[in-house]
């Protein structure tokens, strides 16, 4: 039996804001508030900056029902950021103010949600709060559409951004096949290194109205093969509807994108786009067809009208999760899922990761989930993401449109 641990609590978001952060948010929120042990629950604004600044939301005083609409609430409410901690062991300034704050709340949990860069933040934290001496149970709540994170099932965030696109491809592809004259159409799809949202495109076969191609990171990309492909889709039917990782590459590892060296995020990773235009150009000049590219760009990260009711109920117990495995005297972990039930009884189920094995690690799309060609995906990967897309959200709606959870935000003062 875990000693018991008695003091405030800080969640916080980080990173890339998907349509069920939030309701991760709720879970840890929520369980925090009816927790006995813990004293006060705060949100971090903007994240790890939000703590190292001292600007924290003191959660208790938020109206229960505001609370509750997170669930279908989309991006990060408490605001994200994009800061990478410098190695303790180097520059300790940032650590000892996160230190100093701590002290200063009380706090003795702290829960950080995020992906792959956020679970190495985690990590830093922890380690450096033990060092320290300060009793802190850090726990990591997973979320990314992108999908990648090791040690887990699947992510949250990833089943409504694949419900997103299967089901906006299915949209575009009636809409590409109305008129008689020949069109070629390119999707572009988010996914630097892992093309788990782009293959899920391949669901709209399931609506009678799938891509043609499909082009993942995992394959190394050949412009001439490419072109060949479509040309010969071209020929045989007239029209051509093509989806593509944002992150596809060449054998050699640069990214195919023209952006590629335009700019990186705060964890300096290539901020990538602009290649469904570029390609589109390339298609057009080779083919002399009618080419239109579309760039899905934050719709995929933010529809919450078109989330997975499983998606939203499996985001709120990894944030549920997190509080009571901390309690329970956990500490240094992340939760991730695993899938249980065989055949069509699919289940989700709860388990405890190492922070070490998600932070600054990618999971790929398994190669043989992709056909030998390289441009489709098996009906393995189909079997593995339906059941996560399954489930229509109830939200709450005011005058037609979706009504969002309004926080106070109150600073907490101390």
């Amino acid at each position: 039996m875990a000693k018991k641990l008695t003091g405030a609590c800080v969640f916080g978001q980080s990173g890339g804001p998907t349509t069920v952060i939030n309701a991760s948010a709720y879970g840890v929120i929520k369980a925090a508030l009816d927790a006995p042990e813990i004293t006060n629950v705060y949100g971090a604004a903007h994240g790890i900056v939000g703590i190292i600044n001292g600007t924290l939301f003191d959660l208790g005083q938020e109206d229960p029902d505001e609370l509750k609409l997170l669930l279908n609430t989309p991006s990060s409410e408490l605001g994200s950021c994009r800061y990478k901690m410098a190695d303790p062991e180097k520059d300790d300034t940032d650590y000892k103010r996160i230190l100093e704050v701590f002290k200063k709340f009380d706090i003795r949990y702290f829960f950080y949600n995020g992906g792959n860069d956020s679970m190495d933040t985690c990590k830093k934290v922890s380690d450096f709060l033990e060092k320290a001496g300060w009793e802190c149970r850090v726990i990591g709540v997973p979320k990314t559409i992108d999908n990648d994170l090791v040690g887990t099932d699947h992510c949250p965030g990833f089943p409504s951004a694949a419900k997103y696109v299967a089901t906006t491809v299915a949209e575009v592809y009636k809409d590409a096949h109305v008129y008689d004259t020949g069109a070629i159409t390119l999707i572009e799809i988010m996914g630097r290194h892992a093309g788990w949202l782009t293959g899920a495109s391949a669901l709209a076969k399931l609506s009678d109205a799938p891509p043609d191609l499909i082009y993942m990171p995992e394959i190394p990309f050949d412009m001439e093969k490419f072109l060949t492909d479509v040309e010969a889709v071209y020929k045989a039917k007239n029209k051509c509807l093509i989806a593509v990782s944002e992150g596809i590459q060449y054998a050699d590892g640069s990214f195919v994108s023209e952006a590629k060296t335009s700019a990186t995020d705060g964890f300096g990773h290539a901020q990538l786009g602009g290649l469904a235009a570029m390609l589109s150009g390339i298609i057009k000049q080779r083919t002399g067809a009618k080419v239109r590219g579309i760039e899905l760009s934050l719709l995929q990260r933010c529809a919450a009208h078109l989330a997975s009711q499983t998606d939203i109920d499996e985001s709120y117990l990894a944030g549920k999760s997190a509080v009571e495995s901390a309690i329970c005297g956990e500490t240094g972990k992340m939760v991730a899922f695993t899938r249980e039930g065989e055949g069509g009884d699919y289940r989700c189920g709860i388990k405890l990761e190492p922070l070490s094995v998600s932070a600054n690690a990618e999971k790929t799309v398994p190669r043989e989930w992709i056909n030998e060609a390289g441009t489709f995906v098996t009906q393995e990967f189909i079997d593995y993401v339906l059941p996560l897309i399954a489930g229509e959200n109830s939200r709450a709606l005011e005058n037609g449109l979706p009504r969002f959870a309004k926080l106070k935000k109150i600073i907490a003062e101390k």
